[in-house]
């Protein structure tokens, strides 16, 4: 039972999203509902407005009639009275009492489109009472018996009118009052029935709702049509524009008509016509370009070749030169290393950009790469006088991998981190989850500001072009980095902020071809390093050492004296 009530709970629940959610995509479902629901606030107020005026008309009209008539009736009853009082002789209450009501009948006419009540003013038994046509005289409320005595003056009211065989009916009593000779003060009561005017209401009311009914659909209908024929060319530019995005620069718009649809589908074909030129052009000086590249770079191969060969030499017997030439043997050959490093990436680049990057995997420990990238980055920590800390937090840290690769990317992210770091050091962590394997590298230094994270990757890239390099770096590690990330289906990413230093993530997945959806170390992780003892110096760097904690162990790499 709860395992229904868990099923059907999701179920309403997803109801109102699915409704949201295409609420939010149809522009044709939002303007027909919105059409719809406006029409029918419109067209209610209005048939209640026109209902109300037509009620108050009719009731108006026969409170002016129904009134006169009953000054009328009271004129003539008390003619009658008058009459009677004056004859030799006076009729006995009751016939008196019969005859007004006889006659006030009489004016009603055939079929009566009135009925009388006589009530006597006070109940007595010599007071006769009369009515016509089965009037109860229930039918006049209380209310209007008290006003009619009090005021001596005409009053009226609407209620609902009764009949000694159970039949009622709306109307409008008008009552006065009279004096009875030789009797008393009576009360005279005109009962107005509302059958006719109910019926006319009644049919003002159904021909209204019908009537609105009926327009509010046709208003529907007409937003549909006209949202259909703006609808449907956004439509079907918007499709034409995603296969566009994917890559059928042939597609167009169907151009029918002049008036300003069409002119935006001609305009949208104009577009889609320059931006495949500029695709093709942008193409073709890409190709260009990177024909150019690789073929620079193989071409440089053989002189740079032969200059290293007498570079070397040189270098080599430059204990037997002048200071001066000997200098400059020495800085012949750091730039020849640096040119030669240049070389090797642009033609890694050149690679990537023919596609022609491929992986060679093997069963990799990140473990021993990582300390290996150490040891090939500790020249260039004593030169800083930096300590590099690497924290593993997982036992198992082996991943298919192609290790040149990856050893190519944390050496580079490494030294980018010394070179760019201040004398509180370089952390790189190092943890496995169950869908992937991430490498972070974190320094303090001058950091990235906003907007930088996503240009580092740029090739030839700098954020202080007047800065000096101090590893002799080509401009290309980081876009080769990227690159070879890519290539094994992973992210490289990149934080920072002025001040708080920066943090380079690689992260790895465990299974190329399932993928993954999160990495296991946070990139931002605001942690802080150890406080730098400016009084005491670090001893010689020798081989990695491990200190043993728990849970993560830590490799610290001590880098000779900070200065």
């Amino acid at each position: 039972m709860s395992r229904f009530l868990a099923a059907l709970s999701r179920i309403l629940l997803a109801v109102p999203r699915g409704l949201r959610r295409i609420w939010g995509r149809s522009l044709w479902l939002r303007v027909t509902a919105t059409t719809l629901v406006v029409s029918v606030v419109v067209v209610g107020v209005l048939g209640l407005s026109l209902l109300s005026r037509v009620t108050t008309g009719l009731l108006d009209a026969k409170e002016r009639i129904s009134v006169g008539e009953a000054s009328a009736g009271l004129g003539e009853a008390q003619r009658i009275l008058d009459a009677a009082d004056t004859g030799p002789s006076t009729p006995s209450p009751s016939r008196l009492v019969d005859s007004v009501v006889s006659a006030l009948a009489a004016r009603a006419g055939s079929p009566s489109t009135f009925d009388v009540l006589l009530l006597a003013s006070q109940a007595s038994s010599d007071a006769p009472e009369r009515g016509t046509n089965l009037v109860a005289v229930s039918s006049v409320p209380n209310a209007l018996r008290e006003a009619v005595v009090t005021s001596q003056r005409q009053s009226w009211t609407y209620t609902e009118i009764r009949f000694l065989d159970g039949r009622t009916a709306p109307g409008l009593i008008v009552g006065a009052p009279l004096l009875v000779p030789t009797v008393g003060s009576y009360e005279l009561y005109y009962l107005f029935p509302l059958g006719q005017e109910q019926s006319t209401l009644d049919l003002v009311r159904s021909s209204v709702v019908g009537t609105g009914i009926l327009l509010v659909l046709l208003l529907a209908f007409v937003a549909w049509m006209v949202t259909r024929q703006v609808v449907l060319p956004v439509r079907a530019a918007s499709q034409t524009a995603a296969r566009l995005a994917e890559g059928n620069l042939s597609e167009r718009m169907k151009v029918s008509g002049t008036d300003d649809l069409a002119r935006l589908a001609k305009s949208f074909n104009e577009m889609a016509v320059s931006l495949a030129r500029q695709i093709r052009q942008l193409e073709e000086l890409s190709r260009v370009q990177q024909r150019f590249v690789s073929d620079v770079s193989h071409e440089l191969r053989t002189p740079l070749t032969t200059i290293r060969m007498a570079a070397d030499v040189v270098y080599d017997d430059r204990d037997i030169l002048d200071a001066p030439t000997s200098r400059a043997v020495e800085l012949l050959q750091n730039q020849l290393d640096r040119f030669e490093a240049l070389l090797v990436d642009l033609l890694e680049i050149s690679r990537f950009d023919a596609g022609a990057a491929v992986l060679d995997n093997e069963r990799v420990n990140l473990v021993l790469l990582i300390e290996r990238a150490l040891e090939s980055a500790r020249p260039l920590a004593e030169r800083n006088g930096m300590e590099i800390r690497l924290t593993v937090r997982s036992t198992d840290c082996t991943v298919d991998c192609d290790p040149r690769r990856v050893h190519r990317v944390v050496r580079n992210l490494i030294e980018n981190a010394i070179e760019h770091g201040d004398e509180r050091g370089v952390d790189v962590d190092v943890a496995r989850g169950s869908e992937s394997i991430a490498i972070r590298v974190r320094d303090y230094g001058v950091g990235l500001r906003p907007g930088e994270s996503a240009l580092v990757f740029n090739r030839f890239w700098r954020a202080d072009p007047a800065r000096a390099r101090t590893s002799g770096g080509t401009g290309l590690g980081l876009a080769i980095s990227l690159e070879d990330a890519r290539l094994h289906g992973g992210w490289l990413e990149a934080w920072g902020e002025p001040g708080r230093g920066a943090c380079f993530r690689l992260t790895l997945p465990l299974d190329r071809t399932a993928g993954f959806d999160a990495s296991p170390l946070s990139l931002d992780e605001d942690h802080e390093p150890p406080e730098p003892d400016q009084d005491d110096d670090y001893p010689d760097a020798g081989p990695v050492t491990r200190a043993e904690t728990s849970p993560a162990a830590t490799f610290v790499i001590n880098t000779g004296d900070r200065r």
